[in-house]
Order: C-alpha cells, then sequence, then structure tokens
C-alpha cells in the first residue's frame, strides 16, 4: 500500500462526527477523499466502507436504498445514486444519532441540478482540497504560520524554502505530485479524458464534449484573472447561456474556484465580476499547455500559475484551520489591484501574489491603495517567491509564499 500522508481536514471530519449524524465530504476527483476515509482509523471505527463507483453496490442503492444504511457507513460517490439521499434523510429523521454516516463524492452536491435533497439541518459539509505542501511534507501538526499571523502579525522564523516551478506544475492532486515528474503528463492527460468522458456525462446532458473541453481549456488560460463570460464564450464560439452552463458544470465538479470582489472598503471604482481560479495548478497547466515556467518567458501566465497555487494552498489550510474565514480579491477599475483578501472575524488581510525572487516598491502600490480605503484591514503583506521577510511599514509586509505557506 503506498505510504498514506495525513491530511488537514481529518481533525475537523473527527470533531464534526462527534455532533453531526451526517458529514459529507466532497472535492475534485483524485484529490484523495477516498485515501483519507480507508486510512483514517478515527472515521474508519464502527463504519462500513462502500462505494458508488462499485457496480453491485450502485445497483443495491437504486433498488433499495435503505439496504445500505443498516449500519453506521461510509458511503463514496453518492452523487451517482439521488435516490439513495432521500432515503437517508428518513433514516436519520429517524434515528438522529451523531456520526452515523460519511458521504464523498466529486461533485458539489449543493450546486446539482439534479439532486433536490441536500440534507439541510442534518448533515455538515466540507471540502477537501487538493493536497498542499504542508501534507506532502508531513508538517500538519505544526499550526500554519498565515493562521498564526492572522491572529496576530510577526515576522516567520527559521529556514524558508521558496516555492519550486515544478510544484506550480505538478499542483496537488496526489498521483501527480507525489509520483515521478516525468509521468505527470501523462497522468493528466488519462485524467483530463476520464472527466470529460465519464464525469461530465454523469453530471449533466452534454453533447457536445468537444466544445466542453475547448472551455475549459479557455478557462485554464484564464485562471488568475477576472471572468467576463461573454469574452470567454466568444473565444469558445459558444452563446454565453451556454458558456455560463458548461462553467456551473465546471464548478459544480470542483475544477474551477470563482473568487468574489471584495466590495467592504470605500472604493466606489470597484470590479464587481468574480476572478476565476482553477482549482489545481498542475491542471490549469495542463489544459494551458505549459510545460515549463521559465523566468522570462510568459510572465503573465507563469504569475497566474503561481497565484492559483498559492491561492489553492491557502484555501485548503483555511478549511481545516479557519473555515469561517472568506477568500476575495479587490481591483479598482484602471487603478489597483489585490490578489487575495481574507475576511475572518472582521479582520482583514491583503495578500499580493508574485511569482518573482525579487521585489520592486510599485509591486507595493496595490496593497497601499488597499489600507488606505479598508480601515478594518490588519496587514498588507506582498507575498513574493524568496527567502527573506521584511516589515516595510505598519501594517505592511513582504514575506516569502513559502513561509506563508508553511
Amino acid at each position: 500500500m503506498t505510504d498514506y500522508l495525513p491530511r488537514e481536514i481529518v481533525p475537523r471530519l473527527e470533531q464534526a462526527l462527534r455532533r453531526l449524524p451526517v458529514i459529507v465530504l466532497s472535492g475534485l476527483r483524485q484529490s484523495g477523499k477516498s485515501t483519507l476515509l480507508q486510512n483514517e482509523l478515527g472515521l474508519l471505527r464502527g463504519h462500513a466502507y462502500r462505494t458508488l463507483d462499485d457496480f453491485a453496490t450502485l445497483a443495491a442503492a437504486r433498488a433499495n436504498p435503505e439496504s445500505l444504511l443498516g449500519e453506521p457507513a461510509i458511503l463514496d460517490e453518492v452523487q451517482r445514486c439521488p435516490e439513495l439521499l432521500l432515503a437517508l434523510k428518513r433514516n436519520v429523521d429517524e434515528q438522529r444519532r451523531p456520526g452515523r454516516f460519511i458521504l464523498s463524492g466529486s461533485a458539489n452536491l449543493a450546486l446539482l441540478s439534479h439532486i433536490s435533497e441536500t440534507l439541510a439541518g442534518r448533515a455538515g459539509y466540507y471540502t477537501l482540497h487538493p493536497m498542499t505542501r504542508r501534507e506532502r511534507r508531513r508538517a500538519t501538526g505544526n499550526a500554519p504560520f498565515i493562521v498564526e499571523f492572522m491572529d496576530s502579525p510577526s515576522l516567520p522564523s527559521g529556514r524558508i524554502d521558496p516555492v519550486r516551478d515544478r510544484e506550480v506544475l505538478s499542483g496537488g492532486l496526489p498521483p501527480a505530485c507525489l509520483g515521478p515528474s516525468d509521468s505527470a503528463a501523462e497522468w493528466f492527460r488519462a485524467y483530463v479524458q476520464t472527466y470529460v468522458e465519464r464525469d461530465v456525462r454523469q453530471l449533466s446532458q452534454i453533447t457536445d464534449l468537444v466544445a466542453f473541453r475547448t472551455l475549459a481549456q479557455l478557462a485554464s488560460l484564464r485562471t488568475g484573472h477576472v471572468l467576463v463570460v461573454s469574452a470567454l464564450a466568444r473565444d469558445a464560439k459558444l452563446n454565453a447561456a451556454t458558456a455560463g452552463r458548461y462553467l456551473d458544470l465546471l464548478e459544480t465538479s470542483f475544477l474551477i474556484r470563482r473568487l468574489p470582489p471584495f466590495l467592504k472598503n470605500r472604493s466606489s471604482r470597484l470590479i464587481k465580476s468574480p476572478k476565476l481560479h482553477m482549482t489545481d495548478s498542475g491542471l490549469a497547466a495542463h489544459l494551458a499547455g505549459v510545460r515549463r515556467l521559465e523566468p522570462g518567458r510568459d510572465e503573465t501566465l507563469r504569475g497566474a500559475l503561481f497565484e492559483s497555487f498559492f491561492v489553492q494552498q491557502v484555501a485548503a489550510i483555511l478549511e481545516a484551520h479557519a473555515p469561517d474565514a472568506q477568500l476575495a480579491f479587490w481591483h479598482e477599475q484602471g487603478r489597483h489591484e489585490v490578489d487575495l483578501v481574507v475576511d475572518a472575524h472582521r479582520k482583514v488581510i491583503a495578500i499580493e501574489v508574485k511569482a518573482a525572487t525579487q521585489w520592486r516598491d510599485d509591486d507595493l502600490s496595490g496593497l497601499r491603495a488597499f489600507l488606505d480605503r479598508t480601515p478594518a484591514c490588519a496587514a498588507a503583506v506582498l507575498a513574493y517567491n524568496g527567502r527573506q521577510a521584511v516589515k516595510l511599514g505598519e501594517k505592511l509586509w513582504a514575506i516569502p509564499m513559502g513561509a506563508l505557506l508553511e
């Protein structure tokens, strides 16, 4: 068996099992949900494991869903059988004890149009994000620096390792980021084919898979950019309604994240469209046809991929340690921008991401503008890919992204 790497979110799941009758763990396909559920003894104890990827189990769930609910169970890939959720709701209402069922799947049940039962009031919902560098380094026993920084801003201590290009190109899906670097491209190619030919057909009636795949590739080229659906539709040769439906499907299956704008400051020229991020930087790079991230070569896309990598890492850390924190971005039309805004308990942290190993004073202009317009901002941070952390002012910092992700 492959050496199991503990995931950051497990303590939250164990705590939820002690309080709720059902917990739902969703996330991008191949992010490690099944591996987590089959290796964490605190979750496995007393639970039978069943996956609806197994044809016999799926047939039983459709013919007689109550047959799978007679004992505490882990039910994997539940989006394949909506009937099971209706039976589960009745069963839980009859025996409302904590920790009875763990559901998992590679689709967001709350966004699936053909599933009307979301178990509201009975289940807690959690997302397993792509693997973080903390998880790959077995460092989840230490408190994340970014969480400590949000509570009390200070300079990091100890050795700081920059983010390597290979980390961005391999992303956080375990088979890609933990396997040999020369096999990642082939794995991503098979992954995309499986997703398009299998998962998309299960989630929605899409007749033109070529057009859908084209839109996914165009979305990867726009990762880290403000989403303009009409422009994306035009380039994909689709009408806006169809492009919007395809984007909804990409979001439902966790391939993209729409980062909302931060609107809680004094600016009157804010862009209110969301920013598009691919959920996994490795998958984004593969779809965009990027195989190398050499400095000076297509700097715009290189910077966008580093930004998406940083956002996916922060999202995973906060899901486990600060679940009430909200992620956004800030953009004044024609003026200033901040890549990531973390809003946690009315404490706001602004972060500008730079892939370069050095920074210039004009890299700080967006952060300074944000501080000026946002009295609630506790700290503004330039996250660059170097090794030295510096405090530049009362609330202004330059901190290596390697430290922020530890």
